[in-house]
């Protein structure tokens, strides 16, 4: 077989010279004279490279427009052991909150690819007993992947009923922080964290980062579930009822900014960057 492709390719290439050849033998046509000479019309400064676009992480026009309207959201039954089922539940929630998000990138003129969602069973290396990856977003793949030896142990300790709307808003944290890079406050979020004079300030932008996500969640939850449900007061019980976090901030202010998220009338509810110290500890 192996003989067989490589002859097969050997053809391939003779046949490819050989119409190479006529290609550049047969005799060509002279061109039209006459006619307009464009080239008076074009505009030299079509020559230079745009220039990059300015963003504000605290005075950003995403914060002018209005909260997404509420879209119509059927997830399947989340079976917490099957994979497939993760998996299921994961992608439709990612569905739901690209069609949520889609009127905001459309006010802000943003076409952003759509990202992709898996599950793994790998854990992150730097997993440990004590402190663990529920999920994350990788920018530069455009993916959200969510880990489930993490999330069934988290799981286990909420009951089955409230564990739809506890994962809805795991998801739409990691959706936020595609948000944050389609409108490039991820990007700056970034470049801050690697000039920041002292680990104090690092972890200052790092958790106004993860707040605005924690508030986007809320944007998520009051955007696919029942507005006279309780999906706010179960997500907080179970994701910000605990202890503080030096990255994520206070479980007083992560529950704040989630319910911030949930209630403001426009983006700007989920502004952190300008929010004072004390809502960012």
């Amino acid at each position: 077989m192996l003989v067989g492709a490589l002859s097969a390719a050997s053809v391939a290439l003779v046949a490819l010279v050989a119409s190479t050849v006529i290609v550049v033998n047969t005799p060509q046509e002279e061109p039209p004279t006459g006619g307009t000479d464009l080239t008076a019309f074009y505009d030299s400064a079509l020559h230079a490279r745009p220039h990059p676009a300015e963003v504000d992480i605290v005075d950003h026009p995403l914060y002018d427009v209005a909260m997404p309207e509420p879209v119509d959201c059927e997830l399947p039954e989340l079976r917490t052991g099957s994979d497939d089922s993760w998996e299921a539940f994961a992608n439709e929630a990612g569905t739901c909150l690209n069609d949520l998000w889609a009127p905001v990138m459309d006010e802000l003129g943003l076409d952003p690819d759509l990202p992709e969602i898996t599950v793994t069973n790998d854990a992150l290396a730097t997993d440990t007993d004590d402190s663990f990856t529920l999920a994350y977003y990788e920018s530069d793949r455009g993916l959200i992947t969510v880990v489930l030896p993490s999330v069934r142990q988290v799981g286990e300790q909420i009951p089955d009923d409230h564990e739809a709307h506890v994962w809805l808003a795991l998801m739409g944290h990691e959706y936020a922080h595609h948000v944050q890079y389609a409108t490039g406050i991820l990007g700056i979020s970034h470049d801050l964290r690697r000039r920041a004079g002292s680990e104090a300030d690092e972890l200052d932008t790092l958790r106004r980062t993860e707040l605005q996500a924690e508030c986007m969640a809320g944007v998520g939850l009051r955007g696919l579930t029942d507005p006279d449900g309780d999906a706010l007061d179960v997500v907080n019980e179970h994701f910000n009822g605990g202890g503080d976090l030096d990255t994520h901030g206070s479980a007083a202010n992560r529950a704040f900014w989630l319910e911030s998220g949930y209630t403001s009338t426009t983006v700007g509810g989920c502004n952190t960057y300008e929010a004072s110290d004390r809502d960012v500890t």
